[in-house]
């Protein structure tokens, strides 16, 4: 008996050791493969059909030099919009840089009308200023450059049906483990009241506070932020958060309350945790159908 627990131990290390290596071998090939799912959605506000391209987190992430995978399977949808729900860069002193965002959006530039609204790392570049100097100066003077449309606490429309709206999201709604709870006239303050006769589209980078973004009225959130979960189980969905919140339903997906909507997209790239499992980058496709 003392014989077989001797070699036991060995075993059971090696083998947690081989799950280990396979799940990283598996992590480095699914963070490279990208994924193009559809979200399709009917309102009566909606005129006539439009095609959307929803981008989230990319983290300085490339798909194929110059992040050419990327930008074919964006043109290949031949989009009314694109909209970039913000994290294009990755804000951590020593590594912040805009040359990745820059390709993205000069390979965009011209293809369609592009929104651009902010997350939590464009926030660190304005808010940290001692730390990362003039990136956000220059990521304004990039987005005018290849004309796009900057949403930071802005609404504009597309067409005459549509307005869309961008939500700059305070620190203390991304603090770790706990953050705050949104207040109810946050939006209002923010972006001023939301068009109820136009299909009202709100790009607010935390999908935490649907509750808040369908109150203030938006009829469609976009949202990403949590990386789908980092890691995804059947039937259990994203185990973990950036912000270290285990087991939230709504880390990626489609959610619908009270005849609002919520996407919440799985996001492109990753940063501190450099781990995708059962979580390919996504490129969201969100088709806006007129009822009947």
């Amino acid at each position: 008996m003392k014989a077989e627990k001797r070699w036991l131990i060995p075993v059971s290390a090696i083998a947690a050791t081989a799950a280990v290596a396979a799940a990283a071998v598996r992590s480095a090939w699914e963070r490279d493969q990208l994924a193009v799912e559809y979200t399709h959605i009917r309102s009566a506000k909606i005129q006539r059909p439009r095609t959307l391209v929803f981008l989230s987190d990319l983290h300085d992430k490339e798909f194929g030099p110059g992040n050419e995978q990327l930008l074919d399977a964006v043109r290949r949808q031949h989009p009314d919009a694109v909209l970039i729900g913000g994290d294009t860069m990755v804000a951590k002193p020593g590594r912040a840089r805009l040359a990745v965002t820059a390709r993205l959006l000069r390979g965009l530039k011209g293809l369609c009308p592009i929104y651009y609204a902010e997350g939590n790392h464009e926030q660190r570049l304005w808010e940290e200023a001692e730390i990362y100097g003039d990136l956000y100066v220059e990521l304004r003077r990039l987005l005018r450059e290849c004309g796009v449309i900057c949403l930071a606490d802005a609404s504009a429309c597309l067409d005459e049906d549509i307005r869309i709206s961008g939500l700059k999201i305070a620190p203390c709604y991304y603090r770790n483990f706990f953050p705050s709870m949104m207040e109810s006239d946050y939006l209002r303050r923010r972006l001023g009241a939301a068009d109820r006769k136009r299909y009202q589209i709100l790009l607010a980078h935390s999908p935490l506070f649907f509750r808040a973004y369908r109150h203030w009225g938006a009829d469609l959130t976009l949202a990403g932020h949590f990386h789908g979960g980092t890691i995804r189980l059947p039937l259990l969905g994203g185990v973990m958060t950036p912000q270290y919140q285990f087991f939230l339903p709504c880390c990626a997906g489609h959610f619908r309350r009270g005849g609002r909507d919520l996407v919440v997209s799985r996001g492109l790239g990753t940063h501190s945790i450099n781990i995708r499992l059962g979580n390919r980058p996504q490129v969201a496709v969100i088709k806006l159908l007129p009822v009947g």
